[in-house]
């Protein structure tokens, strides 16, 4: 086993014990990210090797700084890094160098973070595969004729491919857990406000997006939390922080859990993929938990609905400047303009009664939650899927009638701030990855993360590596 294999929590102990030196732990990084990184394309924007070894060195004698002192990171192309270029994925700012950390990257950067570039996204994080006519596209480790996922598609690639042993993510529309299914690796959409936004342009009605952990096991996902979560003063809705990493033991035995499958057929998926989260639910019914497969809960069309209109109101109100400049808009790609043209024609009733659905679902929710201690659903609908693609325009002949329609597995959990754990369930005939989503009640992430866990002690899909690549 070498230290590319080894947890980042391992590595952590290794790095605090002086076992092993920051410097070790770089230059194998950066050796394996040289050998392979062009391969797939999941880290960009990345410093000279030679810094990076340099600030690698220099901390090899300090007093570590906290969890990921002398860790490499590569960061999601949108959050803003000091001094390294950060593009959104647009051609708008390509050539920007960030003058700061957003508030994420000052949080790992005093955990003792050495950042190695930055991870691979769609323009604008839009879109479940990563491709920008910046950097180009993100190839699946397990296939490079796949995608690997989006909007997190280089961190989840990046992960799989051993290039850093953890990565930030964020999830609007299962940004943290399409990309975890299609690279098998974890990624936890936590409470939304666990983990809080930079003060910038609105934070109280904007709630449908977070950051959050990814990495190849829940241990890992759960010590990275704890750097990631806390308070920001400069927002509102705060949630505390919790000692995750200490809280992932527990006893599956008697815990109920309801199985949503495909919401009644709402959400169709591709073959294969409802039979691989089946077996998944096996190992959980073997630690002891009961599972109940259980009707949809809610009207997916009134889910959809929402989604569509609170999604639209927040890109046309964000990215108003952008639209309002006709050179700036004419270099918008067309998923971002559909999005932002699909907001202005809204009217204040439209966002209200959106609003009123959102929160009748979480009052459903909040009764399910009364009987279940989980509800799981599949993390994607599709398996991975051509890198050559746009997007999947249909699923078994169902056609898809927008650019996302394809992901909407993922809507009951981002309309209404769930945690979920995107957790991986092996392979399918094809060989290609998929996973399932463990999901609970607002404010249950240590008891999510600690099913998880319990499930990777039983299987540690990631711990099978992509085959090599060249």
């Amino acid at each position: 086993m070498t230290l590319l294999d080894l947890s980042a929590s391992e590595l952590s102990r290794l790095i605090h014990s002086r076992a092993v030196k920051p410097s070790e732990v770089m230059d194998a990084h950066l050796a394996r990210t040289t050998a392979r990184n062009g391969a797939i394309n999941a880290i960009v924007s990345a410093p000279d090797p030679d810094r990076l070894m340099a600030e690698a060195r220099a901390k090899d004698d300090l007093a570590p700084q906290g969890f990921l002192h002398g860790l490499p990171i590569a960061v999601k192309d949108l959050v803003a890094v000091r001094g390294l270029r950060c593009t959104w994925g647009s051609p708008l700012f390509a050539d920007f160098i960030a003058p700061g950390d957003d508030l994420i990257a000052k949080r790992m950067r005093a955990a003792g973070a050495i950042f190695t570039g930055k991870t691979n996204t769609p323009e604008w994080g839009h879109g479940s595969h990563s491709f920008n006519p910046v950097h180009g596209v993100t190839l699946n480790p397990y296939d490079r004729s796949r995608s690997a996922g989006g909007s997190s598609g280089g961190a989840a690639a990046a992960l799989a491919a051993r290039l850093v042993p953890l990565a930030d993510g964020s999830d609007m529309m299962g940004s943290l857990r399409n990309p975890a299914a299609f690279c098998n690796v974890y990624g936890f959409r936590p409470t939304w406000g666990l983990v809080p936004s930079d003060a910038q342009g609105d934070t109280h009605m904007a709630t449908l997006a977070t950051e959050g952990p990814m990495a190849r096991s829940v241990q890992d996902i759960a010590r990275f939390l704890e750097v990631l979560a806390g308070e920001n003063p400069t927002v509102p809705f705060p949630r505390p922080a919790e000692p995750f990493g200490d809280l992932l033991q527990t006893d599956l035995r008697g815990k109920r859990i309801g199985w949503l499958a495909d919401w009644g057929g709402a959400y169709p998926c591709e073959p294969g993929i409802l039979d691989l989260c089946e077996t998944a639910l096996k190992v959980l019914e073997d630690q002891g938990a009961i599972i109940d497969p259980l009707a949809p809960p809610f009207p997916a069309s009134e889910l959809w609905q929402s989604w569509l209109t609170l999604r639209a109101f927040l890109n046309a109100g964000g990215k108003a400047a952008l639209y309002d400049d006709p050179h700036l808009r004419a270099q918008l790609k067309p998923e971002t303009l559909w999005e932002i043209e699909q907001g202005q024609g809204l009217s204040a009733a439209q966002v209200y009664a959106a609003s009123v659905t959102r929160s009748r679902w979480y009052a459903r929710a909040a009764q399910l939650f009364r009987s279940y201690d989980a509800l799981i659903m599949p993390s994607a609908q599709v398996w991975p899927f051509p890198a050559a693609w746009r997007w999947p325009e249909a699923i078994n002949g169902r056609a898809m009638d927008t650019y996302h329609r394809w992901m909407e597995v993922v809507v009951p959990v981002s309309l209404i701030g769930l945690p979920s754990l995107a957790v991986p369930c092996g392979f399918g005939p094809n060989g290609l990855p998929m996973g399932m989503q463990i999901i609970g009640p607002a404010g249950a992430d240590a008891r999510i993360l600690a099913i998880g866990h319990s499930y990777h002690l039983a299987t540690d899909w990631p711990g099978q590596s992509p085959p090599p690549l060249p």
